[in-house]
């Protein structure tokens, strides 16, 4: 039960936040971070909605009653959370010229979970078939 009620959190949270972030990113950074920044900033909120609805969508429709779904799950919030926040943290700051150098290597880790959790899912869909 308290992994659905995370998926559901965590997807209504990283749709909000995804919302204020991408009204940030428009009407603020936009005149202080280069196109290139800004560009990498949108892909973070882009990414951040992409899986805040496939939380959302995916704590009504799996049965939590394997471990894979709680996996899936997983993968999708802290992968999220790796890949979106660290490109933000990143952008904002090369704002400060201080560019966090150290996150380059996390955003890759979020992204590599997120592929997991795409992958689990498209095997959580194949499994019952093959």
């Amino acid at each position: 039960m308290e992994i659905i009620l995370l998926a559901q959190f965590m997807g209504a949270l990283y749709g909000l936040l995804a919302i204020i972030l991408g009204a940030f990113g428009a009407h603020v950074l936009k005149q202080k971070l280069t196109p290139e920044l800004l560009l990498s900033f949108e892909t973070g909120v882009k990414y951040q909605m992409y899986h805040a609805i496939v939380l959302i969508v995916l704590s009504f429709n799996l049965g939590f009653d394997r471990p894979l779904d709680s996996a899936i799950i997983n993968c999708f919030v802290f992968g999220t959370l790796l890949f979106s926040f660290s490109i933000y943290a990143l952008c904002l700051s090369a704002t400060k010229d201080r560019k966090l150098r150290f996150l380059g290597p996390v955003t890759p880790i979020g992204g590599l979970l997120l592929a997991v959790g795409w992958t689990l899912l498209l095997y959580n869909f194949l499994s019952p078939i093959i």
